[in-house]
């Protein structure tokens, strides 16, 4: 399946053309009949003898309507350009022209229209100047055929030419992730929704769930037809008109975009790679533009990278902020016009693009890569940035499919240029700034801390600032590698451990041994630390290493005192079933204060529950 896209100047013939051709009429509004004019895309189709199924996109001349051209233009395999005999090239002929090498449309079949109403002398002056003005464009060497669509001469030699050229153009590729760029949205009685347009980069089936963007509104194929004929499956490069389930004609509208769920997202932020073309005014920066890609045209804003304009007939980099979202991929290609005219376009280099600086040469070299650079160059950038990507991500940003992606990730990894981080994959450098970014942060607390076994790992997230799913990765990672010790909800370097001065051990051990004097009614701790200098650093020390159990900020049992008692209630809950406060004062032959601040650790650590004024094992 092939598509073709008519192109050229208001009134040199194209509708009535295709329907010599085809015996379709493309223009279906009554406005469109009745002044003879097409004002919107038209469609029509051939069935040639040797099996070949091809779509034709008939497309308006006046310069009112070429952004309903653009449209229909996109996606299109040939281009059949119209130039009348009787006038020659137009000004409508240079705008579409310049239209098609934008949008890089590599062949084209020029036809003359309207050779019966000229002589042969004068024809032959046209045909010099349109192969004059294709030797200035990548179409040099296009075949023009002279034709008469009422009187029927030339149209065999016409249909052969098609043929021919079609011969050599390779279908579509199916890369399984189709993308139908909506340029018709209609209700049919008795069927519902349907919506047109020219299949992309994959095949549809119908029941298959789909999604439509921007707007998220999942669909189903409920049928579908090309060239008003069921099909069970569309391939890519049809014209295909698609019956939506549980979507009203409001919901749709021309630029939106069906696709499979969840991997197309709209962006309204991208950088590319744009041609001013020649005759064109200069492209300033900040020069407002309209933006026209598929079938989609929003209002953009242009910031110029690497200069303070684009002068006509030259290239340079710029980043695109859309007045409302678009739904593309990396590569797909764009034009941009101003009110009155066509300015130029390019190919689409980055999506959801962060804010630039201007004028700085590593920005400039990291989008040159992305649209020049090897494949493994390409994913190695697409993942600069500060946590990497996974694979959806990096389909997404590099425009390559999945399974590309698995191969040069791989190749990647076995290079060591990238490290898989769970579904995350990083570049080296990236991984290793982030494991000295890391290590140093613990260093530095282990110094600030030295008592401390190590910092919590929500603190070193928060530290860090890294996404929950990603900190964990990285750390298990590193804890792998041996670069940290990660031991429950701390984290630390494997060189530290808590060491105290031996003025330290002195005088924990003369405070271990006033507790354990009075084992089940301690002296309060904060009078009994004050009085041996003992910092609250160094008591937290103590209970991280389990030589002392804090019940409360003035209470503390030593160990083996505190797992005595422990022991004694667990004993008498479990042949008592519940115990009081007053019980466990008297079972302790200790104070209500010290039984009260214990039952309530006891809760605290989900070993008790109270029950009105008791308690029982949980």
């Amino acid at each position: 399946m092939y598509v073709i896209g008519t192109a050229g100047h208001i009134d040199h013939g194209k509708s009535t053309l295709v329907k010599a051709l085809t015996g379709i009429d493309p223009d279906r509004l009554r406005e469109e009949k009745e002044r003879g004019m097409t004002i919107d895309l038209g469609f029509a189709w051939l069935h040639r003898p040797n099996g070949r199924d091809i779509s034709i996109v008939d497309v308006p001349g006046h310069e009112r309507f070429i952004k309903n051209m653009l449209a229909g233009v996109g996606g299109i395999d040939l281009a059949l350009l119209v130039v009348a005999a009787d006038e020659g090239i137009m000004p409508q002929t240079e705008e579409h022209l310049a239209i098609l090498e934008i949008l890089r449309v590599k062949k084209a079949i020029v036809a003359l229209t309207k050779c019966d109403l000229v002589e042969s002398d004068w024809l032959d002056l046209v045909r010099a100047d349109v192969e004059q003005r294709l030797d200035r464009s990548p179409l040099r060497g296009a075949p023009i055929v002279p034709v008469s669509a009422l009187s029927g001469a030339g149209l065999p030699e016409l249909l052969a030419t098609i043929d021919h050229a079609l011969d050599e153009t390779p279908p579509k590729p199916n890369r399984g992730k189709p993308r139908l760029p909506i340029d018709r949205v209609f209700t049919i009685a008795g069927f519902g929704t349907v919506v047109t347009g020219t299949l992309i980069d994959g095949s549809l089936r119908v029941g298959e769930e789909l999604e439509v963007q921007p707007g998220e509104l999942r669909t189903r194929a409920r049928g579908i037809q090309t060239h008003k004929q069921k099909v069970e499956e569309a391939m890519p490069g049809t014209r295909v008109a698609v019956n939506l389930a549980g979507l009203a004609v409001e919901d749709l509208h021309r630029g939106q975009v069906l696709a499979q769920p969840g991997w197309l997202r709209p962006t309204m932020t991208l950088d590319a790679r744009i041609r001013v073309i020649a005759g064109a005014p200069a492209l300033t920066h900040n020069a407002q533009v309209s933006f026209h890609t598929g079938s989609a045209e929003v209002m953009a804003r242009v910031r110029v990278l690497d200069g303070d304009l684009i002068p006509p007939g030259e290239e340079g980099w710029a980043q695109l902020r859309l007045a409302e979202p678009v739904a593309v991929v990396k590569g797909d290609l764009f034009v941009i016009r101003s009110p009155n005219e066509t300015l130029g376009g390019g190919e689409i280099v980055e999506l959801h693009a962060r804010r630039h600086r201007r004028l700085q040469e590593d920005v400039i070299r990291r989008l040159e890569v992305l649209e020049r650079g090897t494949p493994q160059e390409i994913v190695v950038r697409a993942l600069d940035r500060r946590f990497g990507r996974d694979l959806s991500g990096l389909t997404e940003v590099t425009g390559f499919s999945l399974s590309e992606v698995r191969t040069i990730i791989g190749e990647l990894e076995a290079a060591g240029a990238v490290v898989s981080l769970g579904e995350a994959y990083l570049p080296a450098d990236r991984y290793a700034s982030l494991r000295e970014e890391i290590t140093q942060e613990l260093a530095q607390y282990h110094r600030r801390y030295p008592l401390r076994a190590g910092i919590s790992r929500e603190e070193l997230k928060s530290r860090l600032e890294l996404p929950p799913r990603e900190f964990s990765a990285l750390l298990d990672h590193l804890g792998r590698s041996g670069a940290i010790v990660v031991e429950d909800t701390t984290v630390r370097l494997p060189s530290h451990q808590v060491m105290l001065t031996a003025e330290q051990e002195e005088r924990v051990g003369r405070l271990l041994h006033e507790l354990a004097a009075q084992p089940y009614a301690p002296p309060a701790l904060d009078d009994l630390a004050a009085q041996l200098q003992i910092d609250d650093e160094l008591l937290a020390a103590l209970a991280a290493q389990g030589k002392i159990v804090r019940v409360s900020e003035s209470i503390a049992f030593t160990a083996d005192a505190f797992a005595a008692l422990r022991a004694r209630i667990v004993q008498y809950l479990q042949e008592r079933g519940s115990i009081s406060v007053a019980e466990v004062r008297d079972l302790l032959s200790t104070s209500r204060k010290y039984a009260l601040a214990l039952m309530e650790y006891f809760d605290q650590q989900r070993l008790t529950r109270r029950v009105g004024d008791t308690r029982v094992l949980r």
